[in-house]
């Protein structure tokens, strides 16, 4: 699959899945790469996906898992990775946008000691003097990466909110004046892309997956008469996600 100067992939498909929560994450602290783990929700959240990826039509004779060598993103990979008993491959250029000396900072912080860089972040302009990595470079870096890949069917990438972000804008063809053009992923959600027409194509974002509440079994309603639904002729047999919920940390909006 290529597109406009896109390196050549041997997969028509891919998962970009964000790694799960961490404490971090929680508390609005830039990561980058720094390397905190999962908390116990993060596990959670790990746990509860990869099931439904599976059932997403994955098997283990056609999914490469790759992901980022960051052990947040390492460790929800393995979840899926277990259950389609598959290898997986770690590589560091999934790894996340390095924020220079913004790191290990919460917003808060970031916004107090360097208030024009925070300005032009909130602004969705370019960040000059914290160090780290262009937009550009990240994206670049990532596409090496998936260039790399042996042909299969479906590939599901396990990086991170910023990575994941400036991979997909890279292969849909969005320039900077495009940037966030699409929400930020949610902790452990995932997007999905395949090759159409020479092309890439958006076909699902920002994806997941929501612990129901418990209810009381008498408070459940009686079900009432079966629906059938009928698909729109004219929209290819695709149904509209639900709203995705709000990014959880900072890294995601970048």
């Amino acid at each position: 699959m290529t597109g406009p100067g896109l390196p050549p992939l041997a997969v028509p498909r891919l998962i970009l899945w964000r790694h799960g929560r961490t404490e971090w994450n929680a508390s609005g602290r830039f990561q980058g790469q720094l390397d905190p783990p999962l908390d116990e929700e993060g596990r959670h959240q790990a746990a509860l996906a990869a099931p439904h990826l599976v059932a997403g039509g994955l098997t283990p004779g056609e999914t490469i898992v790759i992901s980022s060598d960051l052990s947040r993103a390492a460790e929800t990979a393995a979840t899926l990775t277990a259950l389609l008993g598959v290898p997986l491959h770690l590589d560091p250029r999934l790894r996340e946008h390095g924020m220079g000396c913004w790191e290990g900072l919460t917003r808060a912080e970031v916004a107090q000691r360097f208030p024009e860089q925070y300005a032009d972040w909130m602004a969705g302009r370019t960040v000059r003097g914290r160090g780290g990595e262009e937009p550009a470079a990240v994206a670049e870096r990532a596409l090496a990466a998936l260039a790399t890949l042996p042909e299969a069917p479906v590939a599901v990438v396990v990086t991170h909110g910023g990575t994941a972000g400036r991979l997909m804008e890279r292969l849909l063809g969005l320039g900077p004046d495009h940037r966030r053009m699409f929400g930020p992923l949610a902790n452990c959600a995932w997007s999905e892309l395949v090759a159409h027409g020479g092309r890439w194509r958006i076909v699902r974002h920002n994806s997941t997956v929501l612990q129901l509440p418990e209810i009381a079994a008498e408070s459940v309603p009686t079900p009432g008469p079966a629906l059938r639904v009928v698909r729109d002729a004219t929209d290819g047999g695709g149904t509209p996600d639900d709203a995705p919920p709000p990014a959880s940390d900072a890294d995601a909006v970048l």
